[in-house]
Order: C-alpha cells, then structure tokens, then sequence
C-alpha cells in the first residue's frame, strides 16, 4: 500500500534549500507536508523566508520530474514503499536516533523494519578470507537464532554477512547510498533481489540517486539506528565501519568486535574498539547472550567443527602455519620441506578450502564454522 500523502512528502523533502532542519521545523509549525502546501505564502515564508516559499509553492521540473519518476517505481511492484516519518510502517528504533530519516523507500519486506532482533555486520571491504568466512558463519548462526542481519550491501564483509544471514534461511536488510532503481556495485545486483525476496533494501535518497561518495557514511547511521547493536568484522583503523560504531555508540547501542591477527591491517580498527571498550566476540553465541537473545538452538561456534576436533583435521603443515599471515620462506624455515614439497602441499590445502593465499605471496590458515 502506497501512502496517500507520498507526493506532498517527497516534494516537500524534494524542494531545493529544504534540508532536514527547515523541513522538521515546517512539519513542527503545520502538522503535515498536506498543510503545509495549503498554508498561504506569508505563512511559510514566516518560517522559512521568502526565497524558500516561493520554492516550495512553485515546484521546479525537477520535482515534478521526480514525483513523475517515483509514482512510476512505486506502482510497478506492490513490494515498494514509501515510509514517510508518522507511517505506522515506519522503524520504531529510528525514531529513538537523533536525526531519523524524514522519508524511507523500501522494496521487499517492510515489516523486517519492525523485526524484534536486528545487529549490524560491518567490515572492511577488502577483508582477507577468514574475514569473509567469519562474516558468513557469524550471519548464518545469527540468522539461525532469529536475528535479522543489517549491513550495507558494499563489497567484502557486508555482502558475506547479507549472504550468510540469507544461507541460514534468515531475514536481512541492506541500507543502501543510492536510490533504490540502482544497485551498487553492480556485481550485488543478483544479491540484491534475494535480500528483497527475504528481507528488505532500504534507502533514504530518492528514485534515481547515483552512488556518490557522501552518502555511504550517511547511510551508516540508519544501519546503527535500525539495530540493538553493531557487529564489527574486520576493520582498519581508518574505515567506514567505524563510523557505524560511533553511530552506535552514540545511540546508546551496544558494540562487538573480533579479534584477529596483530599483523593484519583489517584487525586494527577492531582491536581499536576492543580497547575502548567494544565487547570482544569469539561467536554468535556471544552475542545472543550479551543482547539477551534467547536462542532456541545454539549457535555455532567458528572456532571449531561440530563434527570434528581441532587434533583430526590438523596437519603438521597447519601447526607450523598457525594463525597469521605466513610467507613461503618463513614456512620453509619451520618446517624443513623443500620448496616443490610444500607449494604441492599447500595447493592441496587451497583446494580444500584450510588455506587462502593471500597478496604479496603469503598464506593464512582459515577457520570455518
């Protein structure tokens, strides 16, 4: 169902000099953008000036282009909405943030907005594979125990954890920078219209926006403010993840960390948090239990295998790789094998998925769930 006062919002919102600030302040002084339209022009300009009334009674081609543009999105698949602040529709978490969105688009499922349990998974999005898999087992579990998985549809960690919520048969929202006619990057297009199958793509930029570079940290506080708490994967010490957590913690929210190797760059903006004071997390489980989320079956755990124990799938090659990065030499020099003899035996450890090769040729040994 489309609200009736969609067009008086999304002119109001769409209305060139009319930011946040002067549109609260004109919904304060008339109830609603329907009021405000009817309101005589000495009316408005009380509130906002001459110039910006003029504006706002007298609706530029762009406007009406975009009313055009966003009536033609919103009749074409009744799983597109258009929620307005006031909508009973509309995230109850975001009204408890600082500054909410005035108007959401939302295509899928717009009652994930309203789910009983939502974490934030944010990352790098150049993480190293265990990065990528911890994202994914950590979704997978959470999805499992009933958490809908919020993130922000970029490369690297946030689509693992969007496809590790989806692969446990969970609910996932993406918070997008662009308008909701485009997918960005384009190579998400197929995950996109999953996460619309069984969540929702959520933004706050009208039909047609373009990915431009401001609007991914502003979209960061809708992923902080939708969610009881934000899980950090990997992050470096100068990332857009942590502008998510200082959102959060901003909020009131709770936020998690993992840990991972003292040499990795990707561990620094986590161990950062770790130090601050952010919850250190070795598994779903933990968070379940820091958030109180009762689970009806456990999560698992990505230390280790249900089925198998550290000692059965271990070789003599793994000890010696341990846990961080690790060069050819250095392997070399732990274990005495000869050049041909280990790079066979690390292709096959590629191969079957306990090994990634890393840039700069180095290795690192993976932990799966």
């Amino acid at each position: 169902m489309v609200s009736d006062d969609w067009s008086a919002w999304l002119r109001l919102t769409a209305t060139s000099g009319i930011g946040p600030a002067y549109a609260r302040r004109l919904l304060r002084t008339f109830g609603s953008p329907e009021a405000i339209f009817s309101a005589s022009f000495s009316a408005i300009a009380a509130v906002v000036g001459q110039r910006l009334a003029e504006s706002l009674l007298t609706p530029s081609q762009a406007c009406t282009d975009l009313l055009d543009v966003t009536g033609s999105w919103l009749s074409a698949d009744a799983r597109r909405y258009f929620v307005p602040l006031g909508d009973p529709r509309y995230p109850s978490a975001l009204l408890q943030t600082e500054d909410p969105p005035l108007v959401l688009y939302v295509q899928g499922q717009v009652t994930a907005l309203q789910a009983p349990r939502m974490l934030a998974m944010v990352g790098s999005r150049n993480p190293t594979p265990q990065g990528l898999a911890n994202a994914h087992a950590f979704a997978r579990s959470l999805g499992e125990a009933g958490v809908c998985v919020v993130s922000g549809l970029a490369l690297g960690i946030d689509g693992a954890a969007h496809e590790g919520a989806l692969s446990g048969a969970g609910m996932t929202v993406a918070v997008v920078g662009t308008g909701l006619d485009r997918v960005y990057p384009k190579r998400h297009l197929s995950l996109a219209h999953r996460i619309a199958e069984h969540g929702a793509l959520v933004s706050e930029f009208p039909i047609g926006t373009p990915p431009l570079a401001p609007h991914f940290p502003q979209r960061n506080r809708i992923i902080a403010g939708l969610t009881q708490g934000t899980l950090v994967v990997e992050a470096a010490l100068k990332s857009g993840s942590l502008i998510t957590t200082d959102h959060a913690l901003q909020m009131g929210r709770e936020v998690f960390a993992i840990p991972g190797s003292i040499h990795a760059p990707q561990s620094k903006g986590c161990h950062a948090l770790i130090r601050q004071g952010a919850k250190l997390v070795e598994s779903a489980q933990d968070v379940l239990e820091e958030l109180r989320w009762h689970a009806s079956e456990p999560a698992v755990s990505i230390e280790t295998r249900p089925s198998e124990t550290l000692e059965t799938r271990e070789s003599a090659l793994l000890q010696a790789l341990g846990y961080d990065p690790c060069s050819l030499d250095r392997l070399q020099a732990r274990t005495g094998l000869d050049t041909a003899t280990l790079q066979v035996q690390l292709l096959e450890l590629e191969l079957s998925g306990e090994v990634s090769r890393l840039p700069g040729g180095q290795f690192q040994r993976c932990v799966t769930a």
